[in-house]
């Protein structure tokens, strides 16, 4: 059964899921009929929220396509778990009417030999635009696109155009109508228009003098970030895959970018959390697969703080001559990690959505130096007063006050720097994560507090 919180959340869907139980039981043949009106997102809720084992006779109930549609929206361990328990010969038959791209997700699901088997079942044509979307990087541009778009001939006029579209909209081919694409003979991309534009031309035109010529295209191995902010930068509804002769290949969808920036942005929390990005959704991810993502990341930072002990140890005789700045360790590493992982993420950040560059380096420096001087002026007069609320001297008072300045000018640096430093060299800004700045800044705020401490308060 579904676990109870998804019956709460989904009120209706626990409603309807006794009547269709009842209707899979006695009378299956009826539940198409009763479920026309149902959009495939509620109707999926009922699937989710009646026994497991009665989905795929759900499923079998229902028409091809109309499987099919709620195939996709239904919760990915269930769908998952339904399509390994059918045969392939089954599961083909669902799959098969799903569009490319959600059906080469869908395979890349499953267990390589029963996706294989399934692939097998599939309609020679469906299998090998399947298999070419397989081949590609499942977070590229080729790895999120959907090989069902409309492209007519330059060389048509506008009535034969209105003929051709009508005919593909008519088969079935109509996950990517928002764009016409008009290509040469060779099949080379010479332009885009949308609908409107096609049914608004004059009578006898040729559609290569109404088409839009700038086209933006992106390679089939562009990073799907790079496909969400041209998306985002050019308020497009889609974006065409051109291969290296500049022919089109497939069309990422709007929605398919809103699913990867959602994937990207879930990969990059969990980096900035110090978590190894999970592969599947978190109650799917195994027990000791999820302790493997979480504890490496563990491990490198308790190995990181094994440092600040040692720092620690190594000034421990100025501890002993001034046990007042034991009670203001706490404060000062924290106030360095704290900066440090607030210019981390607002960088990462800035890079995601293409605000920061790798070359803006130097300003991004000027920027952040500025920004930790203000902020540790700031924190250092509160730690200055409170210090001396706490009854310590105008000395110790005044190294708590600098130290802040300097942790919190240090913490800024590096937490902005990092994520361009790895930006550069290829990986992932998203692993300068806040407790991995916030390690790295704590060893440095140790060594600095009792430098400052030695020198203004002359000890040895």
């Amino acid at each position: 059964m579904t676990p109870p919180e998804r019956k709460e959340e989904r009120p209706v869907a626990a409603l309807l899921a006794p009547d269709i139980v009842d209707m899979l039981e006695e009378s299956p043949a009826d539940v198409a009929a009763e479920t026309e009106e149902m959009h495939p997102a509620d109707l999926a809720d009922v699937a989710e929220a009646i026994p497991r084992e009665m989905v795929p006779r759900l499923l079998m109930a229902l028409p091809q396509d109309r499987a099919a549609d709620v195939l996709e929206y239904l919760d990915e361990e269930l769908r998952t778990e339904v399509l390994e328990e059918m045969s392939a010969k089954q599961a083909a038959s669902l799959v098969s009417a799903m569009t490319p791209d959600d059906r080469a997700d869908v395979l890349e699901e499953l267990e390589e030999d029963h996706a294989d088997d399934i692939l097998a079942e599939i309609p020679a044509e469906a299998r090998r635009e399947t298999e070419q979307l397989l081949a590609y990087d499942p977070e590229s541009a080729g790895g999120i696109m959907t090989t069902e778009f409309v492209s007519v001939a330059a060389s048509m006029t506008v009535e034969e155009a209105l003929v051709a579209v009508r005919a593909l909209a008519r088969a079935g081919r109509k996950e990517a109508m928002h764009a016409i694409y008009v290509a040469d003979t060779e099949g080379r991309l010479q332009g885009v228009m949308s609908i409107r534009e096609l049914l608004a031309a004059p009578e006898g035109a040729r559609v290569a003098d109404i088409a839009w010529e700038e086209v933006v295209t992106v390679p089939p191995m562009a990073d799907r970030s790079e496909v969400a902010r041209i998306v985002r930068e050019y308020d497009l509804v889609a974006v065409p895959v051109v291969d290296d002769s500049d022919r089109i290949i497939g069309v990422v969808t709007v929605d398919d970018v809103l699913d990867a920036m959602v994937e990207e942005q879930t990969e990059d929390v969990q980096r900035l959390g110090a978590v190894q990005p999970l592969e599947e959704p978190y109650f799917q991810a195994g027990f000791w697969s999820l302790a493997r993502k979480r504890g490496g990341w563990l491990v490198l930072l308790f190995v990181e703080e094994m440092f600040t002990g040692t720092a620690l140890r190594h000034y421990q005789g100025v501890l002993e001559s001034v046990t007042a700045l034991m009670f203001f360790v706490p404060l000062i590493i924290s106030s360095g990690g704290n900066s440090g992982s607030q210019s981390a993420t607002l960088i990462t950040r800035a890079l995601a959505v293409g605000d920061v560059k790798v070359r803006d380096v130097l300003r991004v420096l000027s920027r952040e130096i500025g920004q930790g001087i203000a902020l540790g002026i700031f924190l250092g007069a509160i730690g200055f007063v409170r210090a001396l609320m706490w009854g310590n001297g105008l000395p110790v008072a005044t190294v708590i006050s600098l130290t802040l300045v300097a942790v919190v000018l240090i913490g800024t640096i590096v937490g902005a720097m990092l994520p361009l430093v790895f930006t550069k060299v290829g990986f992932d800004p998203a692993i300068a994560s806040s407790p991995f700045v916030a390690s790295l800044v704590d060893v440095a705020g140790i060594v600095v507090y009792f430098r400052i401490a030695i020198w203004l308060l002359h000890l040895k």
